[in-house]
């Protein structure tokens, strides 16, 4: 069991591209928990925003805050009660906390708990402090074996897999389905994986990046198109109203999302992943082709089928991770995952 004197080293954020290396104490374990030795930690587009900007529309870092929601770790001691569990095992970290007493909780919609602490989050005040530490306590029912077969890095991969598995389910049905993915990054990657998972037959990615579109490919896409280098690249899949069945809206451009609207058949269904402010819509196109649109966001039971399907590699998550540092180099780290033209899924690990 771990002293209560033990440090651990964490990256936090205080503001805008103000992001520190600090210690603090690491309590031991109580009732139901575990203490984690933390092996990695993905750096999300919401940790890169809490850093480039101070956060994203009226989510704003108003007190310091350790980021990061995607990570896996090595069991290191077990609290009173824990089992199903074993010190040593590597597992993925769920970072959602649903009250379980709400409204949307009783309904058994969790996603949308009224009083939802999502680690790394700054939500709420006082924020929720995330996984960019290298010792961490943590209610045993968040912590998912990820096996003996795969790294920590891709066990880390477990969150944004599961973002995408949501995003997919929320379409319904894909076997035998034409697919638009608009939008390369990680999540638009992993969406990839998941509809060709699903049984998609056509799966076709646009981007402004080639390093991108290159991981789309590797993740299952059939075709992938540079809509920087060729605007109309899209276009032959608008005639006759559109020819897609489904759209994967990940980057939250305008200009991608008014292609899913011209491209995806009468109909059809948009799902909206990324996020940003408010955005104009061409409401004639949507009205006049009946398309539906909705939206996509986190996950709730996808998490641990996320986790199983890594642990067997039935999705292989190995070409998204582009960079990994250490954690002392957090700043580093961060720079990199800003450069889209070369990173895709940046990380930190911690010391073994």
């Amino acid at each position: 069991m771990a002293p209560a004197t033990m440090r651990t080293r964490l990256a936090r954020l205080y503001g805008q591209r103000d992001l520190r290396l600090e210690a603090q104490d690491v309590a031991e374990p109580g009732e139901g928990e575990v203490l984690l030795k933390m092996a990695a930690a993905g750096i999300c587009g919401s940790d890169l925003h809490y850093y480039q900007d101070g956060g994203f529309g009226p989510i704003r870092v108003r007190e310091p805050i350790i980021p990061g929601h995607e990570a896996s770790g090595h069991v290191a001691a077990l609290g009173a009660g824990v089992s199903g569990i074993a010190v040593g095992e590597l597992v993925a970290v769920n970072p959602s906390q649903p009250c379980g007493n709400c409204r949307f909780c009783g309904e058994r919609l969790p996603i949308h708990c009224l009083n939802m602490q999502f680690m790394g989050s700054a939500m709420r005040v006082p924020h929720t402090q995330g996984m960019f530490r290298d010792w961490l306590v943590v209610p045993a029912g968040q912590c998912f074996p990820a096996g003996t077969s795969v790294s920590a890095g891709e066990a880390a991969c477990a969150e944004p897999l599961a973002v995408s598995l949501h995003a997919v389910a929320r379409a319904g049905d894909l076997k035998g389905r034409q697919v638009l993915v608009t939008g390369a990054g990680p999540i638009g990657a992993l969406v990839v994986a998941a509809a060709r998972h699903a049984g998609a037959k056509t799966i076709v990615v646009s981007d402004l990046a080639d390093a991108a579109l290159d991981r789309a490919l590797a993740m299952g896409a059939t075709r992938v198109v540079n809509i920087r280098r060729d605007p109309a690249g899209l276009s032959e899949y608008e005639a006759e109203k559109g020819r897609f069945d489904v759209a994967f809206e990940c980057s939250a451009a305008a200009p991608a999302l008014r292609n899913a609207i011209a491209a995806v058949k009468p109909r059809g269904l948009i799902v909206q992943i990324g996020v940003t402010g408010d955005i104009t819509l061409p409401l004639n196109a949507l009205v006049g082709k009946e398309l539906r649109l909705v939206g996509s966001q986190r996950f709730d039971s996808e998490f641990a089928l996320a986790v199983e399907l890594i642990a067997h590699r039935r999705i292989d998550v190995r070409p998204i991770i582009s960079h990994a540092f250490p954690v002392d180099q957090a700043v580093t780290a961060f720079e990199q995952a800003g450069d889209r033209s070369v990173a895709c899924k940046v990380q930190l690990t911690f010391l073994p």
